[in-house]
């Protein structure tokens, strides 16, 4: 019966697909859950600047991204304010290592099985061209309604490389060990698109909400077919590399970044935070 229904769906969205030329906008909010471990048993600072900090920390991991599609392409991007409030003159202020401003654009293009990822990397611009990512997605009979869609579960296991790494009196220690990360998505045949938030795709439907433990992405309005017209164009600016250099290049800026910090002054990291790092 699970086979039935999942061969049934399957024929839908590409007889559906076929048929007719989709273009919308989907909305989503997302959210994840901090590593950042601030204080100890040493800390010098205050109870106020902990609380400032990870207020600060709070509100940078909860974004709005806008997914804009059409049949077999999408561009999903930080919705950025340009009103958003300016910090205060005396506000203390929190860098995040890999936090390109909202700038990032995430092309994909289904048909093809590609994608081009425009980002940076503490300023210098990066253009990330390789194929899309081949999730074992596992498909399952049990529903649920998000908004005015009925969802079906899907999820896929992944085995992946974390590494914490720690401040400890000035000097950085690195654990690395292997977890395996299951991530359930909530996808809509209501909206006959194999597409979603992120880099996730590949479902008989969109993708509404996706969880992998630690991120959370919800959509919260989609617009089909909108009077305006949809243009998507994949990005072009950055210098070329493939997903494995990027990565790459990643983690040994990161390294040298978290490095720099145990010398720096003001905020003694080394002696008041801990940081942890998970994963990407």
């Amino acid at each position: 019966m699970k086979i039935k229904l999942i061969t049934m769906m399957v024929l839908f969205l590409s007889f559906t697909m076929m048929s007719q030329n989709f273009t919308g906008k989907a909305i989503y909010k997302t959210s994840r859950k901090s590593d950042f471990k601030i204080g100890g048993e040493n800390s010098t600072m205050s109870e106020n600047q902990v609380k400032e900090i990870e207020a600060r920390l709070q509100k940078m991991n909860q974004k709005t991204y806008i997914l804009t599609f059409s049949t077999y392409e999408s561009i999903y991007k930080e919705d950025v304010k340009l009103n958003d409030p300016k910090p205060r003159a005396n506000a203390m202020n929190v860098m995040v290592f890999g936090d390109s401003g909202g700038t990032d654009v995430y092309y994909k293009n289904i048909k093809e099985k590609r994608f081009a990822n425009k980002t940076a990397i503490m300023g210098k611009p990066f253009l990330v061209k390789d194929s899309l990512p081949i999730y074992d997605w596992q498909l399952s009979s049990e529903t649920k309604n998000i908004g005015l869609y009925t969802c079906f579960k899907a999820s896929f296991s992944k085995d992946v490389e974390n590494t914490t790494a720690t401040f400890v009196n000035g000097e950085l220690k690195e654990v690395k060990k292997m977890e395996t990360i299951v991530t359930t998505a909530w996808y809509t045949m209501q909206v006959p698109i194999s597409n979603g938030p992120s880099t996730f795709y590949g479902l008989p439907g969109l993708i509404l909400e996706i969880n992998d433990g630690t991120k959370m992405m919800v959509c919260t309005e989609i617009v089909m077919n909108p009077s305006e017209k949809i243009t998507i164009e994949e990005p072009e600016k950055g210098k070329i590399v493939n997903q494995a250099d990027f990565d790459k290049i990643s983690e040994e800026k990161s390294k040298e970044m978290m490095e720099s910090f145990s010398g720096r002054g003001g905020v003694d990291i080394g002696n008041g935070i801990n940081i942890k790092v998970i994963g990407n």
